[in-house]
């Protein structure tokens, strides 16, 4: 699919289909208003009668019959215009993408970056316009014999003039690249865990290492042992697929710039061990590793973008599996931090692999260590699924990633970390145990990560958001989300003022 900027007026582009806007409320202007008289008034009409209002999700399609440039012609409601963030133009714009693909349109026009968003240029615009759009039009077909017939093959984004062109430009290429990679992050989570194995993902990151020059190193049983990372290696004990521990580095910061550590969870199966799920929807449990998917393809687009940091890219990856060899219940497992752990569920297995990775991460001295996980069914049930939870020791830290799941529309809710959830993971045999009581199951397995960590550290638990089953929203299909790629790119570059 191919991405390219105009500054030309987009009523006057010959296209197969053009996507306009429209605000909740008010009179047809610009574009719309224009092609609203040659069409005979359709668009107008449209409003008045109440078909369409011009609503967030919104959507009006006209055929101009041959009496405009455009074939099509595709107005998107933003809702009331004060109202109007950048996820209103990512959702727009994707909703907008799949009408057209599903309607037999091969390339359109987008006016999306003409909208006024406060505190936003058209670059932001046009980069939320892109990412919007290239995220909807993810379909997930290669294991299939019967691929998506319907595609777009180019998107063509309007500028508001030839001086801000160039930067539209630049921004639609941004804007492209995050949203590849968080479709890669897609691909990743979506694959079935007998083949997006703990070495698949290891693979993943050695392909992006030699690809953008990122250094990887990856460490095997051998080492995993050697470094006595004892939670992943309890975890791993039940599985015939070899554990793998993932080191990302990007260094292109300054020397003396302490780096960013971003941590995700690894787990490409979780069947819950001794402590076993029920039989229902297991097959799911291939996307336990979406916070590993996370890590790996931020760090890609990190090194694509060549942002001038020090970022480094920690990925514990291991299947939880039952059999002779399997942790039990009652185990205890020293991590790499020399914390005991004793094991009362095998099923809290993400939070015992993390440690080991948390604990890792104080080699590097970071400024900041943030890790994201499908941790716990009871941040699900706390949040649903349009929010993920958010902790933390510090709260500039905890602050700026809220900022940016605002910003990406990945949008993170600060949960308690108080003392008081620690006392409740004390074990009577071993330092901590690795669950809780059953209320406020989130916090407790926040507060067991944070038994392994020193300095600034959050913690995103991803339960409820990393992959969706009911029903596909405004640019995520079904399946993986692909969730936490744009935000980690966002979050570094405003911790560090880019």
């Amino acid at each position: 699919m191919k991405f390219q900027a105009t500054s030309r007026k987009p009523e006057t582009i010959k296209t197969e289909g053009l996507a306009l806007f429209h605000y909740e409320g008010e009179d047809l202007a610009g574009p719309v208003k224009d092609l609203d008289k040659i069409l005979d008034s359709k668009i107008s009409k449209a409003v008045k009668s109440g078909v369409f209002e011009g609503k967030q999700g919104q959507i009006l399609q006209i055929d101009t019959l041959g009496k405009a440039s455009a074939e099509k012609i595709l107005v998107a409601g933003l809702g009331k215009r004060d109202a109007v963030t950048l996820e209103t133009i990512r959702r727009a714009a994707g909703i907008s993408a799949r009408a057209f693909r599903d309607g037999g349109v091969k390339n359109f026009v987008t006016a999306m970056a003409l909208a006024e968003v406060k505190g936003a240029n058209a670059g932001l615009l046009a980069q939320s316009a892109a990412e919007g759009t290239k995220l909807a039009l993810y379909s997930f077909d290669q294991l299939k014999a019967e691929k998506q017939k319907k595609k777009i093959e180019s998107v063509t984004v309007v500028s508001p003039d030839a001086v801000s062109e160039p930067i539209v430009a630049k921004h639609v290429r941004r804007g492209v690249t995050l949203a590849d990679n968080a479709c890669l992050a897609r691909d990743l989570i979506n694959l079935p865990s007998n083949i997006a194995t703990p070495s698949y993902l290891a693979n993943e990151a050695k392909k992006a290492g030699k690809e953008l020059g990122i250094k990887v190193t990856i460490l095997g049983p051998k080492e995993i042992e050697k470094n006595k990372m004892g939670g992943l290696m309890a975890v791993a004990r039940g599985s015939h697929e070899p554990a793998r521990f993932i080191i990302m580095e990007w260094m292109k910061g300054p020397k003396n710039q302490k780096p960013i550590t971003l941590v995700g969870k690894g787990l490409t199966f979780d069947t819950g061990g001794i402590s076993i799920k029920p039989s229902e929807k297991m097959e799911e449990m291939k996307s336990d590793m979406s916070g590993g998917a996370a890590v790996i393809c931020a760090m890609r687009s990190i090194a694509a973008l060549n942002i001038k940091a020090n970022v480094v890219g920690l990925v514990p990856s291991t299947e939880n599996m039952p059999g002779g060899s399997s942790v039990k219940p009652g185990d205890v497992a020293t991590g790499l931090s020399g914390v005991t752990m004793e094991i009362i569920n095998t099923d809290a297995e993400g939070r015992l692999i993390l440690s080991d990775a948390l604990a890792y991460a104080k080699r590097y001295n970071p400024d900041c260590v943030v890790d994201i996980a499908t941790l716990t069914g009871a941040c699900a049930v706390a949040l649903g699924g349009f929010a993920s939870g958010l902790f933390g020791t510090d709260e500039e830290l905890v602050g700026q990633i809220k900022e940016s799941g605002e910003a990406t529309g990945e949008r993170c809710w600060p949960m308690p970390l108080w003392p008081e959830y620690e006392d409740q993971i004390r074990s009577e045999v071993a330092d901590i145990k690795n669950v809780g009581p059953r209320w406020g199951g989130a916090i407790t397995a926040a507060a067991f990560l944070k038994k392994h960590v020193t300095g600034k550290w959050a913690h995103i638990d991803i339960a409820g958001t990393a992959y969706i089953s009911d029903k596909p929203r405004s640019y995520i299909p079904l399946g993986g989300v692909g969730l936490g790629v744009r935000l980690f790119v966002d979050f570094v570059e405003r911790r560090l003022g880019l």
